[in-house]
């Protein structure tokens, strides 16, 4: 005997689609998106405007001693080092808030490649970025907060030769993946226009490529989020399994 799939009383079998009211709402998700990426580009650049304070890496000895020894470590420095955290988390928020949107279109999408890929590469550029911004801050955070001798200039300008490699070396790849791998699933999702995901593939190629050790360099990632953002937030999407459940309903 053949047992029905559908239930008797009309209501949707279990693993069925569910109706589009009982569907997360594609606008809210897009905005959660839109908004927690401007959130984080704005956090991030601040974060880093701050934080371009501290000495580089080729500035003399002189320069580091002034800057640590003089009094230049002031609160605008070591309050860049506690706004780079909140960045990191409204770029998780933006991260999976994306991931959610691009679920609601494409309900498979989470059997793709790009998809976990895209998962890892903003967890690793976060982690990335937290571990350099704190290898650059280490000895402002000692000035303000110690009263221990401070280290010599080869000391601080070592733990900003770490905090460099981290970030501009592996950080800035990672972003690059995570450009990529986002507009890929976009694309797919129908979620960017032509030009904007050209656009995108080739930024990211950019930041793949790229061996400075220029602060401007750190300035792309965010600027690429708020773009995508105000686009998620200017054309909300519709899930696409929704507009077909409506059309298949009795007029």
């Amino acid at each position: 005997m053949r047992i029905s799939a559908r239930p008797r009383n009309g209501s949707t079998p279990v693993g069925a689609d569910s109706s589009p009211e009982q569907r997360p709402a594609p606008d809210g998700t897009a905005r959660m998106a839109g908004w927690s990426g401007i959130v984080f580009a704005g956090l991030l650049v601040a974060g880093l405007v701050l934080v371009n304070r501290i000495p580089k890496l080729g500035d003399s000895d002189a320069v580091y001693k002034s800057f640590y020894g003089g009094g230049d470590v002031d609160t605008l420095t070591v309050l860049g080092l506690y706004v780079v955290p909140f960045a990191g988390i409204a770029c998780l928020w933006h991260m999976v808030a994306t991931r959610t949107l691009l679920q609601v279109r494409r309900p498979l999408s989470w059997t793709e490649v790009p998809h976990w890929l895209h998962l890892a590469a903003s967890v690793i550029f976060v982690c990335l970025l937290f571990a350099g911004t704190a290898a650059v801050g280490a000895v402002a955070l000692l000035t303000e907060f110690s009263s221990a001798p401070l280290p010599g200039p080869d000391v601080a300008r070592a733990l900003s030769s770490l905090g460099y490699a981290l970030v501009f070396v592996y950080g800035v790849r990672a972003a690059g993946m995570y450009m990529f791998t986002t507009t890929g699933l976009m694309r797919s999702a129908g979620l960017l226009p032509r030009p904007l995901v050209l656009l995108s593939y080739l930024v990211a190629t950019g930041l793949l490529l790229s061996t400075t050790f220029h602060p401007a360099i750190l300035l792309v990632f965010p600027a690429w989020v708020l773009m995508v953002s105000i686009v998620l937030l200017v054309h909300r999407p519709v899930p696409t399994g929704a507009v077909h459940d409506q059309d298949h309903q009795p007029g």
